[in-house]
């Protein structure tokens, strides 16, 4: 029996209705965008171009910290660095109906990019080399923090614990996390003191819209935080070794002539990896009251889907145990 959730009030009627509020004319039409953590629409409106609506998941940020996403946005587009940008209505970015913090946006059109060039990768390096500079300019203080902790410890803890896991692969998943996360912890002991800065976040293909005229456009800072440089490059890459050598070579060539890069933090890349697998699987076991979870991710509490992901970390405990990737300038 399907419990009441919080998204459940969220109908086309309250959706528009708390678009109204802030001014635009709705024509009633309006289409959900892909989004699991939040819920975004494109809404048409009258008399001018389309705007996206994000109504942000109830309970997961404090006000104050997507005040702080808001301002790390106008920062960055200020500076002209290519980011959608949440629009001011009534002189605030941040607004509130029917229980709802919402935020509208620009209709930023552009198509998924493949990067399949050098001189694409490396635009895309310049323009997170400018992000990564503005980034270095100040702190958040209400945003996360990238730690093994929080992103590792934390994650392993509430899956070991969850109902998802059968039984009888508890040990084997709980064996094979410690692993990874005593290899984790191995190679940030290796970069040591690497500078912390104000990210993106999640910089992977997904959040970057590429428009043909104007180039990329950074989307979706819903999780910015302080964390290494590496977290908003490696997920750029993939393929072999020396593809991703190349692929890293390019994109560090941009990023270069705006900002320094600390070689360092070459050893992070499969660490930071190894984290991203551990806390994708608790961020869906997190949300599974969500019925747009269980729908989207039905094996998630199959037996052979943890059979897939206790050797997945097999792998990557083996890959942090792998040379880093080179890069020379």
């Amino acid at each position: 029996m399907h419990r009441a959730h919080p998204y459940d009030a969220l109908t086309p009627d309250v959706i528009l209705d708390a678009v109204e509020t802030c001014g635009p004319r709705c024509t009633g039409s309006l289409l959900a965008l892909n989004s699991y953590e939040n819920r975004v629409y494109r809404v048409d409106i009258e008399e001018m171009g389309p705007l996206v609506a994000k109504f942000y998941r109830p309970h997961r940020w404090s006000e104050a910290a997507i005040r702080e996403e808001h301002q790390f946005a106008a920062l960055l587009a200020e500076q002209e660095i290519p980011v959608v940008a949440p629009t001011a209505y009534g002189g605030d970015t941040l607004h509130r109906h029917a229980g709802f913090l919402f935020a509208l946006f620009p209709w930023q059109p552009g198509r998924a990019p493949e990067l399949n060039h050098a001189a694409d990768r490396e635009l895309l390096g310049r323009y997170l080399g400018r992000l990564h500079r503005a980034g270095s300019a100040g702190r958040f203080h209400h945003r996360p923090q990238l730690t093994i902790e929080e992103f590792g410890t934390h994650s392993v803890t509430f899956l070991i614990g969850s109902p998802f896991i059968p039984p009888e692969l508890h040990e084997p998943f709980r064996a094979v996390a410690e692993m990874l996360l005593a290899g984790i912890s191995r190679a940030f002991e290796t970069a040591g003191s690497v500078r912390s800065l104000r990210l993106h976040g999640d910089c992977h293909l997904g959040n970057v819209l590429w428009n043909e005229r104007r180039g990329p456009f950074l989307v979706d800072l819903d999780d910015c935080l302080m964390g290494p440089a590496m977290q908003d490059l490696w997920m750029l890459l993939s393929g072999s070794r020396e593809e991703r050598e190349q692929q890293l070579a390019d994109v560090l060539r941009g990023y270069t002539e705006f900002m320094d890069f600390d070689a360092r933090e070459l050893v992070l890349i499969e660490a930071l990896r190894g984290l991203r697998l551990l806390r994708y699987n608790a961020w869906i076991g997190n949300r599974w009251d969500d019925p747009a979870f269980p729908r989207a991710f039905p094996w998630f509490d199959s037996r052979r889907f943890w059979e897939d992901q206790i050797l997945t970390l097999r792998q990557q405990v083996a890959e942090l145990d792998e040379p880093s990737l080179a890069w020379s300038r």
